[in-house]
């Protein structure tokens, strides 16, 4: 760096300087509209959330009490199922290449099904837990609770990297559902009622999305009835979130926090 400056002008050197230790953003902060409210099971412990086509691809947890549902989005009515093994508490999903992929909480198992019927075409495994998944069509996104996002390769499902999300250099941990929006990877926050909004090239929070007073307190006395669940619509640009236990999935429209 010595020797850079010495060969820039007194200016430069300064800018220099002060683009290398300038500091962090601090992440916009954003509110919501309800734009539709659908029908949802107040059974489901929503793990995992998609769309495609009419309709929503969504996985749960609990052992003894996972599955994997294609639903209408308009009417809730079930399309096709598939309920894991009882030793299994299923994770967080993602569609790609017709094909869907499945995490399982602390087994260090997940699944690859046939996105057209359902059919179990391969299993694999990883290290850790399995908590949230999402994808961009050319990689897949995988959380594990820790500030860390693991991105694989979407044929081997092998790890090529990581990515850490931090907040102004914070580290954000308990990071859950995933839901890749945009050219952002939108990220529920475990027993919070707040999304991130990440860069996938640097972890770094952009902006947070505050869903707070979406669900009526009297729907949220189960403890565990927590936000968890993002799907986006990316023909028709429409945000679909949802929580465990919650009574409905709600499409949302994300506005900026004060302006009118």
């Amino acid at each position: 760096m010595s020797l850079l400056l010495g060969l820039l002008s007194p200016i430069a050197a300064v800018l220099l300087l002060a683009g290398a230790h300038s500091p962090p953003q601090t992440p916009l902060e954003y509110t919501f509209q309800v734009v539709h409210i659908y029908p949802h099971d107040r059974a489901a412990f929503t793990e995992g959330l998609e769309y495609h086509d009419g309709f929503l691809y969504e996985s749960t947890g609990m052992k003894g009490r996972s599955w994997i549902r294609k639903t209408r989005v308009e009417t809730g009515a079930v399309a096709h199922q598939i309920d894991l093994a009882p030793q299994f508490f299923g994770e967080g999903i993602t569609l790609v290449n017709n094909r869907i992929v499945q995490l399982t909480y602390e087994s260090g198992v997940g699944f690859v099904y046939d996105a057209r019927d359902f059919h179990v075409l391969r299993r694999f495994s990883y290290r850790g837990e399995g908590w949230g998944l999402t994808s961009n069509g050319r990689e897949i996104f995988m959380s594990d609770g820790t500030p860390e996002i693991r991105v694989l390769d979407p044929a081997t499902l092998a790890e090529k990297r990581r990515i850490r999300v931090h907040d102004r250099g914070n580290p954000v941990r308990l990071i859950n559902e995933l839901e890749y929006v945009d050219g952002e990877i939108f990220a529920n926050v475990w027993h919070t009622d707040r999304i991130a909004r990440i860069a996938p090239e640097t972890g770094e929070v952009r902006g947070w999305i505050d869903l707070s007073g979406l669900l009526s307190p009297m729907y949220r006395l189960e403890g565990e009835a927590v936000l968890n669940g993002i799907a986006w619509d990316a023909v028709r640009h429409r945000l679909f979130v949802t929580g465990k236990f919650w009574p409905n999935v709600f499409e949302i429209e994300v506005k900026p926090k004060n302006v009118r």
